[in-house]
């Protein structure tokens, strides 16, 4: 312990610089997008800084008890100044970035008129290089701070280090991921640092990530930093269609599926021509076909349960369109601003006929759930996010249930290039980065999902379509079938608690009650209680990914 830097400190994973494996493809011709800098109006103008200059290191506390470490941007424009200071924990590579900020006008930003300290390692005996001391800039009147300065001396900074911005170009902001504390993250009274972002996030909202962090004492606290705000809501640092296509085919993941997987994707139109049926309530016995772009179902209204999608009625035919077909897959995108516009998200939609039962692991046990988690139709995504300052992919989000994960991009496996790998799971298709067993429930008890690659697999840049992009305006036309906001399948009458009785029957006594409390805290989606709802009504649609 002590306030010493080891000789022979192991190696960290934040000691290596994330790069993508290939250089990005040369874009198109278009307005705003790659230019690397973005206007976000009343005279302030930004960039992206991915040139960073550690301070500052601590080697425990922190995921993984692996410390963090403090930067400061370098290379920062001509004319550009510094807005804050950048962390991240050690358990993963470099891969960070901060705004810097140009006033056009001399009134967007202005110098700070005092420092406050936050916080001081210099009584901790914990492992760290030196002694790190974080600052909190005191705005001028009508003025925001938006990031803190670290510094390796207990002497304030310079008042020419960093700026404030103009109370009217910022935003709401609050924590995100957790960086740093000496305790766990879920210790309200500890001191902590954690990244932050926009309170209010969408495709229509216009908070920016600054991409700095803050540090407090107590959860609790009120954030004492603001984000930024694009008043412009100007959009021409968004792609062009023929942008979007370039940079989907450099980044399209590619989907392996589990080599027992019997449930693949398919187009829509290969579902529609291949014998769904539409119903509608009180005339179940004359259901309808549909044509080939769903140009024959409802559009619009809301999901009132009056129709609904099912499988053909025959059952050999039944049997075969729940199985799907991976060469008839096809991939839907929606692309729209993220952050103020300074990122763009390309939602890669999935859609599987039939999702399989689930299977439980009870200690050393494997155990069928009978009907438990089938449902007709399944709609995944995956979402890359973008940065409209250089077009370079920064994170992915892979749908799972009824929620998900955002992936960085340093956490992703890579091939052919830039083509991120993703692992869906057996009948459930929920999507992960690694391969593996990922257990819902706790401990040694919880529903599988099991993902391994296989010669089963999409190569989601082959065979796909932009189907919405809302500030692309008229030339995007929807297809019929995004517009219709019933449901994908009919709901399902089996009893669950039958089901789960049936499994406890085989289990010994000690692990009866155990399992029966994990299926209790399980969201329903996992047990496909109903027939899901098509992309338009998800949350993610207009919103962020959660």
């Amino acid at each position: 312990m002590g306030n010493s830097t080891s000789a022979t400190k192991e190696a960290l994973a934040i000691d290596t610089s994330f790069k993508l494996p290939s250089p990005l493809p040369s874009l198109p011709q278009g307005e705003g997008f790659g230019n690397g800098v973005v206007n976000l109006g009343g005279g302030l103008q930004v960039c992206q800084v991915v040139s960073l200059s550690k301070i500052w290191a601590t080697n425990e506390g922190g995921p993984g008890n692996l410390g963090a470490t403090f930067f400061e941007p370098s290379q920062v424009p001509q004319g550009f100044s510094m807005l804050g200071c950048y962390s991240q924990p050690n358990n993963r590579m470099l891969h960070g970035w901060v705004l810097a900020g140009k006033d056009e006008t001399g009134e967007a930003l202005k110098k700070p008129i005092d420092y406050t300290l936050v916080w001081s390692s210099g009584s901790l005996q914990i492992k760290q290089e030196g002694i790190g001391y974080i600052w909190l800039p005191t705005p001028p009147d009508g003025y925001k701070a938006l990031g803190c300065v670290v510094t390796t001396s207990p002497e304030k900074p310079s008042l020419e280090k960093v700026r404030c911005a103009r109370s009217d170009l910022t935003d709401e902001c609050q924590v995100d991921k957790w960086i740093w504390g000496q305790g766990k993250e879920s210790d309200p009274n500890g001191f902590n640092v954690f990244s932050l972002r926009p309170s209010n996030r969408g495709a229509q909202a216009m908070g920016v990530s600054v991409g700095t962090f803050v540090a407090q004492e107590t959860t609790s606290a009120s954030i004492s930093l603001a984000c930024l705000n694009n008043i412009e809501s100007d959009l021409s640092c968004m792609p062009t269609l023929d942008q979007v296509q370039t940079i989907f085919q450099a980044y399209s993941p590619r989907i392996y599926f589990h080599p027992d997987e019997e449930y693949l994707p398919s187009s829509a139109s290969w579902y529609f021509t291949n014998g769904a049926l539409l119903y509608k309530k009180d005339e179940e016995s004359a259901p309808a076909p549909i044509e080939p772009t769903g140009s024959s179902l409802p559009q619009g209204g809301s999901n009132d349960g009056l129709y609904w999608l099912d499988l053909p009625m025959e059952e050999a035919e039944r049997e075969r369109v729940k199985r799907g077909d991976l060469q008839a897959c096809q991939v839907y995108l929606q692309v729209k601003p993220m952050l103020g516009a300074t990122f763009t998200d390309i939602v890669a939609w999935l859609f599987y006929p039939f999702n399989g039962p689930s299977r439980a692991k009870v200690d050393l046990i494997n155990v069928p759930l009978g009907k438990t988690g089938q449902h007709v139709g399944d709609w995944e995504h995956a979402t890359l996010r973008i940065s409209n300052f250089n077009g370079q992919l920064r994170a992915i989000y892979l749908s799972a249930h009824s929620g998900g994960a955002w992936y960085d991009a340093s956490e992703l496996e890579f091939q052919s290039g830039n083509k991120a790998v993703a692992y869906s799971s057996l009948n459930g298709h929920a999507m992960y980065a690694k391969p593996g067993l990922v257990l819902q429930g706790s401990g040694n008890i919880g529903i599988r999902n099991d993902t391994a690659k296989s010669e089963k697999f999409i190569d989601t840049g082959a065979r796909f379509s932009v189907v919405a992009a809302e500030y692309m305006g008229s030339s995007i036309i929807e297809p019929p079938w995004l517009n219709y906001l019933r449901k994908w399948g009919p709901n399902i009458t089996y009893d669950i608690a039958e089901e789960v009785a049936t499994v406890e029957n085989l289990l010994p006594g000690k692990l009866k009650s155990a399992f029966d409390k994990v299926v209790k805290s399980l969201p329903r989606e996992i047990f496909g209680e109903e027939g899901p709802t098509g992309p338009k009504l998800k949350r993610n649609w207009i919103g962020d990914e959660v």
